[in-house]
């Protein structure tokens, strides 16, 4: 698990703060779920022959002796607790929700046992509109964050009756080719043989690219649903590849699956990935639903983007105040204060703990401020603020102390506060 410092969590802040703009751009709301549900839901949505379930999932009992597990992913949660509150009988949602998700896999760049992710999920609507709308949000995240290097890859799984064809099809050419199975491989394919064409084992793909594709089963009702899909992609201008081999492994999956991805980050190559889930409501108890959804993977994300040499605000303070003598110090902390009220967002630091002229002008260097405001018995006095840039060669200026969150603002223009 993965402590974020200081000196990043600026970055997480700005990443956090698009996104969160985007989807509010979309008019979907945000709900806030727990980071415990009971075991079984996620038995129950995500299989119990999954990698998930069987090896990653961190799970205890309670002192009730109930079995808890911290939640690997967010739409089972979601969905139970949309369940719970009745918020999906003939009703339309559009919800969104982040934070930490635990897996108990092997860590490498990109992914840690605590990892962050942003879920975004709609229920009630089953044209193709709400799902050319959600990938449409995801491309505006990446164009508002300046990222590039990024594929768009789109799919469609069909119905569960012509999904139930394609398995029968792939199930009987796989066990054709048992012999060149590995052992994840030999132990999907009764289960989940549809995760056998995701393996990123490269002995395999020779086998998987000969195997039954998807769309060749796919019914008539789905093909004009991704037909209507492509053409809304079309109509934006959004570039995508058509990936038949692109699949979830979950039996309540449906129609449109998508995922964006990249070769910048090694085998941890998708950023972003979601789709259709017409049958997990009522897998789960509910009535029928339609719903779509997809997550978006932080550190991934985070990764990718400073991987193309994107910069993000360093979150430094844009003044640092220099006390000096005892009228100084006692005026400091309220002029500060009158500052942050003239300038919502102002980042000011206050010199606290005393200390020389020229230790408090070290401390503002060090803080990273751009400028630094002096106040001493002498300007408080004259009521005025000596304002110091730290990070240019221009010479220092003489502020009435009322003037000067206008010369602020106007200095910091280029970094609107």
């Amino acid at each position: 698990m993965n402590d974020i410092l200081p000196g990043a969590s600026s970055a997480w802040q700005h990443l956090e703060s698009v996104l969160r703009e985007v989807v509010h751009a979309y008019g979907y709301t945000e709900m806030r779920l727990p980071l415990l549900e009971k075991t079984e839901l996620f038995k129950r949505s995500i299989g119990e022959v999954t990698d998930i379930v069987e090896k990653e999932m961190y799970t205890f009992e309670d002192r009730n002796g109930d079995s808890l597990t911290l939640r690997p992913e967010g739409t089972a949660g979601c969905v139970r607790a949309c369940m719970e509150h009745g918020l999906l009988h003939n009703q339309v949602q559009r919800l969104w929700y982040g934070g930490p998700m635990f897996r108990h896999e092997r860590p490498q760049k990109g992914r840690y046992r605590q990892f962050h992710q942003l879920g975004v999920e709609s229920f009630g609507m089953a044209g193709p509109d709400i799902d050319a709308e959600m990938i449409f949000m995801t491309a505006r995240m990446w164009q508002r964050l300046g990222l590039e290097h990024t594929t768009l890859q789109v799919n469609s799984l069909g119905t569960p009756q012509a999904r139930s064809s394609y398995r029968a099809a792939l199930v009987e050419y796989l066990k054709g080719r048992y012999d060149e199975l590995d052992e994840d491989s030999r132990r999907r394919l009764e289960s989940n043989p549809l995760r056998i064409l995701d393996s990123k084992n490269p002995a395999l793909q020779v086998v998987v690219e000969a195997a039954p594709v998807l769309p060749d089963y796919l019914d008539e009702e789905s093909r004009e649903h991704f037909a209507g899909l492509l053409a809304l992609l079309d109509a934006a201008g959004i570039d995508y590849e058509v990936n038949p081999r692109l699949v979830r492994g979950l039996d309540y999956y449906s129609r449109t699956v998508f995922e964006w991805v990249t070769d910048q980050l090694g085998a941890q190559g998708t950023i972003c990935a979601g789709g259709r889930y017409d049958g997990l409501v009522e897998y789960l108890g509910g009535r029928p639903t339609p719903a779509f959804g997809f997550a978006v993977g932080l550190e991934r994300l985070l990764a990718l983007l400073q991987e193309s040499g994107v910069e993000f605000p360093d979150g430094c303070p844009h003044l640092y105040l220099v006390l000096v003598g005892e009228q100084g110090r006692l005026r400091g902390l309220v002029f500060a204060d009158e500052l942050r009220d003239a300038l919502p967002g102002l980042r000011v630091q206050c010199n606290c703990d005393g200390g020389s002229f020229k230790s408090q002008f070290k401390r503002a260097d060090r803080s990273g401020a751009e400028y630094a405001l002096v106040l001493g018995d002498d300007e408080v006095e004259q009521q005025t603020a000596t304002l110091k840039p730290l990070r240019t060669d221009a010479g220092q200026e003489v502020l009435q102390q009322q003037d000067t969150a206008a010369r602020l603002r106007k200095l910091l223009a280029s970094a609107p506060v």
